[in-house]
């Protein structure tokens, strides 16, 4: 086939079994990168939100905003333009395995390929002035370097994430937590509403939202974040 340029690599992130191995072949090829938005209670209201059972909603992120960041490596994450209010929030993602549409909740985990630690960096201030003008968000959301993730962790390897702790530090200094059992929509619930409005592929990522405590962050601060059973991550704005 000819191209007028030569296309762009796919985006892949390593798996956790091969994250730091020499040569590692074994990646997780991406396609598309869904996010849901408030999606823990207390995070909804620090947020000004009702924060009632309401149907979920997703904004989109593009595949080429990952930033991967290896086990014991510490990812950069740059500063962004046209912004003086950048907020961190920390989140479990979901990596997708196999499609499929209308996908009932009592089978959607049969779909999931593994789990991974993720940041939805946010232009706070033109998030803001987005939702004034009733605007879409991809200018707050999915700018160049807003999506840092970790090594996916097959299920095969770790289970089903269903419950468990989640938090994120800067700088030493803890600013969230939670425990994933306090997503307002689950992991099984996100994926069957989400297979309503979208046909699911192998390579989906699904960012399922952040407790509350997000907060900006400045040039030199560094963000350490978890989930149990997938260990931490550390990014470092430049």
């Amino acid at each position: 086939m000819n191209y007028a340029f030569a296309p762009a690599p796919a985006v892949t992130v390593p798996t956790a079994e091969t994250a730091g191995a020499v040569g590692a072949s074994r990646h997780f090829p991406v396609r598309r990168v869904y996010c849901v938005g408030r999606n823990y209670e207390a995070h909804a209201r620090e947020m000004g939100h009702d924060p009632d059972r309401e149907p979920p909603f997703f904004f989109s992120k593009p595949a080429d905003a990952l930033v991967y960041v290896a086990p014991g490596a510490t990812g950069e994450f740059p500063y962004p333009s046209l912004t003086s209010n950048v907020h961190f929030e920390m989140e479990l993602v979901v990596a997708i395995g196999k499609g499929g549409k209308d996908i009932p909740v009592e089978r959607a985990l049969e779909h999931v390929y593994g789990y991974a630690l993720g940041l939805d960096m946010t232009r706070r201030d033109l998030q803001a002035e987005a939702k004034k003008l009733g605007r879409p968000w991809e200018t707050a959301k999915g700018f160049d370097h807003s999506a840092p993730l970790g090594p996916i962790h097959p299920v095969a390897k770790i289970g089903h994430i269903e419950h468990g702790a989640i938090w994120l530090k800067v700088n030493g200094v803890e600013k969230q937590r939670s425990d994933v059992s306090q997503l307002i929509w689950s992991t099984p619930e996100t994926i069957a509403y989400l297979s309503k409005l979208f046909e699911l592929q192998p390579g989906d990522l699904i960012f399922t939202g952040t407790p509350e405590g997000v907060g900006a962050v400045v040039k030199g601060d560094l963000m350490t974040g978890g989930v149990d059973g997938l260990g931490e991550f550390s990014v470092r704005v430049v």
